[in-house]
């Protein structure tokens, strides 16, 4: 898409657009990781960002929820038509933002369900925890367990559900079948199958580039910080020779 096109989609808004990033520089003090990022994702759609190591995902998913890392030196954001790159973390994450981190970010100390309960303590709140439980039944059934104490899939799970505890309009997941077992991978993706269901829009940083593309709409692959690719999640899975010059698979 040129320049002049997303202009006009964060700047007059747009019916395909529910999320719009355009022109997004990111930096980690004097490292230039996100290099002018453009793209927008439709309403209920769900989006694999993929590509190497180092390649500046995280930083893209970071700069969007407003994390105090990497520092956005310049670009414009858009949730729904609202204006997210003058804002605060706190004020993305009461927009509708939800960032599920890599390290999970789990509380130690706290249950299952307190730490369902700590997402809402300020609204907006989302699902209830015994919507929850009925989506994520193995957190029921350990609900008085400490958190850190579960394993690596059941944290995943309760990193997932905590965000859609608050009232998620744009869900961000960072590695979610990072060092879980192919049996867990497949558990979790019915899990975010059925959040797909619901019409929440999603973006996905995942090394397991093939099973981030079965659960995509469409993906981008960024190489040093920048979109070298963006078209439907298919497009990569029939391209061998895309997938091997930027993912290495």
């Amino acid at each position: 898409m040129s320049d002049n096109k997303y202009k006009a989609v964060v700047s007059q808004g747009s019916d395909r657009a529910f999320f719009s990033c355009y022109d997004l520089h990111s930096y980690y003090g004097e490292s230039y990781i996100v290099q002018g990022v453009s793209f927008d994702i439709r309403e209920g759609e769900i989006l694999a960002l993929l590509g190497r190591n180092g390649a500046g995902k995280t930083s893209t998913l970071r700069s969007i929820a407003r994390a105090t890392s990497p520092q956005v030196n310049h670009g414009e954001m858009w949730l729904d038509h609202q204006p997210l790159h003058n804002m605060e973390d706190y004020q993305v994450a009461q927009l509708g933002v939800a960032l599920v981190p890599e390290d999970r970010c789990i509380i130690g100390g706290l249950t299952v369900q307190e730490n369902l309960q700590l997402a809402q303590i300020e609204g907006p709140i989302g699902w209830s925890i015994e919507r929850i439980y009925e989506h994520f039944p193995r957190l029921g059934e350990r609900k008085d367990q400490d958190g850190i104490t579960l394993s690596g899939g059941e944290q995943q799970m309760l990193a997932v559900a905590r965000a859609l505890a608050r009232d998620v309009k744009l869900l961000l997941l960072d590695e979610p079948f990072e060092g879980l077992a192919p049996v867990i991978v497949h558990e979790i993706e019915d899990i975010l199958i059925s959040i797909k269901k619901l019409g929440i829009t999603t973006i996905i940083v995942e090394q397991n580039a093939v099973a981030a593309l079965r659960l995509a709409d469409r993906a981008l692959i960024l190489d040093t910080g920048k979109i070298v690719f963006d078209g439907s999640a298919q497009e990569v899975l029939d391209d061998e020779v895309l997938r091997h010059q930027y993912l290495a698979i």
